[in-house]
Order: structure tokens, then C-alpha cells, then sequence
């Protein structure tokens, strides 16, 4: 009889394909995934320790497990991700009814862990490093029914900003080999899927540690290459490494997304500088600009943190400015958390939380204008919509995304899962976009 796997995936889309790994790696141990943590044998929380709020939901979500267990006591709770990379063996001090452990290196070791656990060993803990990353090479099948699905090409970085925890989680930068991504799409075509999103801390900088000259940019092309897959997406880029060579592609491959997702942080010099982020602003905006330039209707998306150690008033006003600029179709931003073991940690300047607050209140009313104002700009347009499947609104309707990375909804039908429907945009929300199908003649 087969026993049922459940895991709770907090933070990144990295963690989501991670998710996926630990699914495929316990399938081959007889685990079947379940619908909720009271049908599971093994309850997995794949963790991230980007910010506080994060812990502190993790931390939650394990306390509830506490009576699930002693309820059944045979269940096995694990959590991985970062968060246990960071905490460690102290993990298994703050709650006795965790079993495993295991670091962001060690997703490879879960299935050995877990037998451990189940014949009696004790509980277990690895957070070690290794010189080259196991599950990098692990290939997940995609969940039943999906359109899309992820592709990590690299795992770490070397960056260091002083505010992330990533490199000190992650490890350093390791690429895939080139070959063997190609293979892994062409797998994914095999199965149905049309469109794969590259995955990476920071997937400009993919390549430099492999031999034979691979980089970004011929990754990209040799995907397009490939004419197999319909749409290709990437996240994260760092403004720093983003070339004029890759930015030359959008609008270019057939297959490249005209979308991109380029985290500035902030609109201020001195902030950029503290932060260790090794561009200005006026560097971030000749970027934009010359994306723009290539791709007219081309998406930028952004991340934003206010409230960092010294940033004062002035600051935050040219980040303000910054947006007022470029107008983003949407951002994600974040108040700054303090994370153990980064240089921000030891900053003078510290801004008080009433104060964070007010200013990413103020950031975001003045975003929700901006990505309002993006969307209204698709009022009347055609597009091409590539439907994930009902609406979760109104299961009478099909919803899907546009190639610029925009939610369209619209009246349609089941069978329409998976294809391209070009769609006229009707009306126009601040999180989405509503459409009539074209009729094809």
C-alpha cells in the first residue's frame, strides 16, 4: 500500500522545483502525494529564511503539526529549504517532534533519511556543502495537467549583497551542463509541456564555471534552437550581469518571453552602494531603457526594499522617482529584514518599523497606479494567451497568461487547456486582465 508525501513549499519558484525533486525522489520509495499534512506518512516543509515573516510562518505551520503527530505518531516530519540549511541540528533543539533535517545541498539524501528514520535510527540532520550541488542533476516530472513547468540551470551565488542570506544558504554559483538542460526541455516537450521557466539565483551570470564557452545568452538560443518549446521565461536576473548580448534576444528568438523580471532594490545611490548591489541608478535605467528599446511591449518586473539601514527620506524619494520613470507592470516589495550573518546586520542607521512601513504603503499605492495604468494600455489589443486551465474566480471561465507574463480570464472551454487562444483584451484590473477569444476564421 502505498504511503502518502505532503509538502508545504514556502518562498521561491526555486523552492517550488526543489518540491518537485523531493515528490519524484519519494515516489521511488512508495510515497504517493496527498491533499492534506492528515493523509500524509511524511509531512515535508520546504522552507526560506529570506525575511522574518517567512520564519515566522514556518514556525507556525510546524507547531500545528505537533498534535497531528502525537495523534499519529508514526508520521515523519521533515523540513529542508534554507531555513534548515541555516538553523541546522538547533532545528530539532526548537521542536521534539521534528525528525529530518537536510540543507539545501542534501535534497539527494531525503530518501536514505527517511528510511533511517522509519527503521528506527533517531532523528537526523545534514546541512553539509557539497563541491557540486546532487540534486542539480535530479529531474522532476512536472504535476499531472500542467502547461508550464521550471528548469534550474545553476544553484548559488557569488554576489553578496549585504542583506541576503542566499550565498551563505545556497552555496557558490554552480551551472548545468548546457547538454543536459537542452535534454531535460526536449523531455518536457515530450510531455506536454509549452513552456519552461530558467531558474537560478542569478541566471546572467549562468555558464562562467562551465568549460566551452557556455553562457546566457547561447543557452537561450539554443533553446530557440531546439523549436520545441513555445514560450521560455528566466528568473532571477541581476541588473549587474544582464548583457547588451542577452538583451539583444528579446524580441529576436521565437520563443523568448517578452518579460522580464530585474530586481533594482532601490532608487538611491547611496542605498545601491551599502547594499553591495554594483550598479547606480542610471545604470539600472540605460538597462531598461535599452530593453525597451529592442522590445517595445517588453514587461519589466521588479523587486523593491525600503527601510534599509541609513536610507533616509531623500532616499526614498529617488526611489520614488525611479518608478515614476520606468512604471513597472509589477513589484514586489518588502519592508528590509534584518538576516543573521549578512554584513546589513552590523549597519548603523537602523529605520524604525513604523517608519518601513509608512514608506512601502506610500511605494505601493504609488506601484498599484503604475501597473493600472500598464494593464489599461492592453485595452483593445490582441494577444495570445496560453490557458493554464479554469479560473479559479469563476470555474465557467478559462484563465491563462499573455507573453508579457499577464493573467488574462476569459468565457471558454476545458479543451482549450494548453493551447494558444488569441484573446481580445476587453477591460483591464490592477492583478489582471479580462478577454474575449478571437474568433478564428
Amino acid at each position: 500500500m502505498a504511503k502518502g508525501i505532503y509538502i508545504h513549499t514556502f518562498g521561491c519558484q526555486m523552492n517550488v522545483q526543489d518540491s518537485e525533486k523531493m515528490t519524484f525522489l519519494m515516489g521511488a520509495e512508495g510515497y504517493e502525494p496527498v491533499i492534506s499534512p492528515r493523509e500524509a506518512d511524511l509531512v515535508i516543509l520546504n522552507t526560506c529564511s529570506i525575511r522574518q515573516k517567512a520564519v515566522q510562518k514556518i514556525m507556525s505551520r510546524l507547531g500545528r503539526l505537533r498534535d497531528l503527530k502525537r495523534r499519529k505518531p508514526t508520521m515523519i516530519i521533515a523540513v529542508g529549504g534554507c531555513l534548515a540549511q541555516q538553523w541546522g541540528k538547533e532545528f530539532l533543539e526548537k521542536a521534539d517532534h521534528l525528525d529530518i533535517v537536510f540543507g539545501t545541498h542534501n535534497i539527494h539524501r531525503l530518501p536514505e533519511m527517511v528510511r533511517k528514520v522509519r527503521e528506527g535510527g533517531g532523528r537526523v540532520s545534514d546541512i553539509s556543502f557539497h563541491g557540486s550541488v546532487p540534486s542539480l542533476k535530479i529531474q522532476a516530472s512536472p504535476e499531472e495537467g500542467k502547461v508550464g513547468a521550471y528548469v534550474t540551470i545553476m544553484q548559488g551565488c557569488d554576489n553578496f549583497c549585504t542583506y541576503c542570506v542566499v550565498p551563505l544558504l545556497r552555496g557558490p554559483e554552480e551551472s548545468r551542463p548546457l547538454d543536459e538542460i537542452l535534454a531535460e526541455i526536449r523531455c518536457l516537450a515530450d510531455r506536454g509541456i509549452r513552456e519552461v521557466t530558467l531558474l537560478g539565483q542569478n541566471v546572467n551570470s549562468y555558464g562562467r564555471n562551465l568549460p566551452g564557452g557556455a553562457s546566457f545568452a547561447r543557452l537561450l538560443r539554443e533553446i530557440d534552437d531546439l523549436g520545441v518549446m513555445e514560450r521560455v521565461r528566466f528568473t532571477t536576473s541581476h541588473p549587474r550581469d544582464l548583457s547588451d548580448e542577452v538583451i539583444g534576444l528579446f524580441g529576436r528568438l521565437r520563443s523568448l518571453c517578452e518579460h522580464i523580471h530585474l530586481p533594482v532594490q532601490s532608487g538611491s545611490d547611496a542605498v545601491l552602494t551599502m547594499m553591495n548591489r554594483g550598479y547606480t541608478r542610471d545604470d539600472y535605467l540605460r538597462k531598461v531603457e535599452k530593453l525597451r528599446d529592442v522590445c517595445p511591449d517588453i514587461a519589466v518586473s521588479s523587486d523593491m526594499i525600503v527601510g534599509f539601514p541609513g536610507e533616509t527620506e531623500k532616499d526614498f524619494l529617488q526611489t520614488l522617482d525611479l518608478m515614476e520613470k520606468i512604471r513597472f507592470d509589477n513589484l514586489f516589495s518588502f519592508k528590509y529584514s534584518e538576516r543573521e550573518g549578512t554584513v546589513a546586520v552590523g549597519l548603523p542607521g537602523k529605520v524604525p518599523e513604523e517608519e518601513k512601513a509608512r514608506r512601502l504603503t506610500i511605494l505601493q499605492g504609488l506601484q498599484d497606479r503604475h501597473a493600472l495604468e500598464r494593464n489599461r494600455s492592453w485595452e483593445g489589443r490582441e494577444v495570445e494567451v496560453l490557458v493554464e486551465g479554469p479560473s479559479k474566480g469563476d470555474p465557467r471561465e478559462m484563465t491563462g497568461r499573455t507573453r508579457g507574463n499577464k493573467i488574462v480570464n476569459f468565457p471558454g472551454r476545458g479543451e482549450m487547456k494548453g493551447r494558444l487562444v488569441k484573446t481580445r483584451i476587453v477591460r483591464a484590473f490592477l492583478h489582471s486582465l479580462r478577454g474575449e477569444p478571437v474568433a478564428e476564421e
